[in-house]
């Protein structure tokens, strides 16, 4: 066996099988200005012995529609940030021609609506169909870095954000989630404020900076008017809070 798969192998040694094939998948690599640069493994994209390449991802808050947000707590699994609260699904666009967004005309926005809608099946079983690219509206990308407490596994990725507003059944996979949850904006605050003051409860630090610099001012947006009054408030930019 060459050096490399051993030191793979090595870093996933215990880790949940369905968990370390998935890290396989090959990612999108990104410059700063989210030019693709190329591809790698989940796996090795997020060791930070590699330094933690920059590679695309993307974040989606959904809300039903009484304005709660949708909610999920990683599995125990999930071999990055297991067990923390997050938005509803955060995950990646693959190196595939759709999720690069090829098939329109270089679009990225639209390659990572298919991710999006592709992670939604599979995390939280919502039927094919159910969601589709229109209902998803994109707001902004931001770019940022973090550790994981091990010190073996972290993020930096530039991550696409993007709201729905809609009811769908879920069924989530246990081997990704271990729970969800709908939460007004109080109850969010409480949640934040204990994850600040407490070790019980864990917040993803993508989740966090999505929320503090952009969502609670889009969910009064979001409470009053719904999604159609949020054009104004979305923007091209990259966010960077991180270099």
């Amino acid at each position: 066996m060459s050096t490399r798969a051993s030191q793979a192998r090595d870093v996933l040694a215990g880790a949940d099988p369905e968990q370390a094939r998935l890290m396989a998948e090959q990612v999108i690599l990104v410059d700063g200005k989210d030019n693709v640069i190329g591809r790698m493994s989940k796996r090795d994209a997020h060791l930070v012995k590699n330094d933690l390449p920059l590679h695309r991802a993307f974040s989606v808050l959904l809300f039903d529609t009484e304005g709660r947000m949708l909610l999920q707590q990683r599995a125990d699994a999930k071999v990055t940030f297991p067990a923390y609260w997050t938005n509803t699904v955060c995950s990646h666009p693959l190196y595939l021609p759709s999720e690069l967004g090829e098939e329109d005309k270089g679009d990225a926005v639209f390659g990572a609506k298919r991710a999006a809608i592709r992670k939604l099946s599979h995390e939280l079983g919502v039927s094919p169909g159910a969601v589709t690219s229109t209902d998803l509206t994109f707001m902004t990308r931001i770019l940022y870095r973090s550790e994981c407490s091990d010190g073996v596994w972290g993020e930096r990725e530039l991550d696409y954000i993007f709201l729905i507003q809609k009811n769908v059944p879920l069924k989530p996979e246990k081997n990704e989630v271990q729970q969800v949850r709908y939460v007004t904006k109080p109850e969010l605050e409480e949640m934040f404020y204990e994850a600040k003051t407490s070790e019980k409860l864990k917040m993803t630090p993508w989740f966090t900076i999505i929320m503090e610099r952009f969502v609670w001012p889009w969910w009064d947006v979001i409470l009053r008017d719904g999604l159609s009054r949020l054009g104004e408030l979305q923007d091209q930019r990259i966010h960077r809070f991180t270099g």
